[in-house]
């Protein structure tokens, strides 16, 4: 799975490396984002935009926004099928910039954190899904499924008519698709995020694009590009935002 994971870069490098046209939100530097917390994602019409989402997705037509707490991640083997996200998997695409993340290690009672990198110590990008939802009444009824619209209004900010104020401000919300963990990760853990890499974005986000093509990108990442160490235990605790959460553990 992938529970906790840093955006660490600044502006300027999330521009460069993903090709950011608009930024519709502020870039805010974590070391440890949790679930249930904003973060930023990319998502692509006629430009790439960054703008920060909760993280836990919450489909459209769900009744209860809770169920968010549960759809951190989302399996790639089922992914087209579960009814919480073949329909985003079709349409709302993402990818999650991350400058790594965190994964626990059993031994024996304790869990040891190892923070995960790419070797090249380049921005990685999460392959993620994205949701809009509405509070629903008795009288309105529930709002259609969100579409990603163009021109003047951005990503993330569609409402449910011109004059509508029966709807309470929507809720943005992502989930990460994760897989089975490669060679290296496995002894870590048995799953790891997908990770989109670099020329392979932008099939990842063109809504037009044959989904055999974009269901072949979710697999894992080879061991050769992934690079980890153990850190402190100060990152089990999501209140612990600070650059000590990727340091190297203290000897014993």
């Amino acid at each position: 799975m992938c529970g906790r994971f840093t955006q660490k870069s600044e502006r300027r490098v999330i521009s460069l490396e993903f090709y950011i046209q608009d930024f519709i939100s502020d870039v805010l530097v974590s070391y440890n984002v949790a679930p249930g917390q904003d973060a930023g994602i990319i998502i692509s019409d006629d430009k790439n935009r960054y703008i920060r989402y909760r993280w836990g997705l919450v489909p459209f037509w769900a009744k209860d926004p809770t169920i968010g707490n549960r759809m951190i991640n989302a399996r790639a083997e089922t992914v087209t099928e579960k009814p919480s996200f073949k329909r985003a998997f079709s349409a709302r695409r993402c990818l999650v910039p991350a400058d790594g993340f965190y994964e626990w290690k059993k031994e024996g009672t304790y869990k040891t954190p190892f923070y995960i990198h790419l070797t090249s110590k380049s921005p990685m990008s999460f392959a993620g899904l994205w949701e809009t939802w509405y509070q629903k009444d008795s009288k309105s009824g529930a709002p259609g499924e969100p579409q990603l619209k163009t021109g003047s209004v951005r990503p993330g900010q569609e409402k449910p008519g011109a004059d509508d104020s029966s709807h309470p401000e929507p809720l943005h919300t992502f989930t990460i698709i994760t897989t089975e963990a490669n060679e290296k990760l496995s002894e870590l853990h048995d799953r790891m995020p997908v990770i989109i890499p670099p020329e392979k974005r932008e099939l990842w986000l063109n809504r037009e694009a044959d989904l055999g093509q974009v269901q072949e990108l979710l697999v894992p990442l080879k061991s050769s590009e992934i690079e980890f160490y153990e850190v402190s235990r100060i990152v089990n605790s999501p209140k612990n935002n600070v650059p000590a959460c990727i340091e190297p553990a203290a000897p014993d």
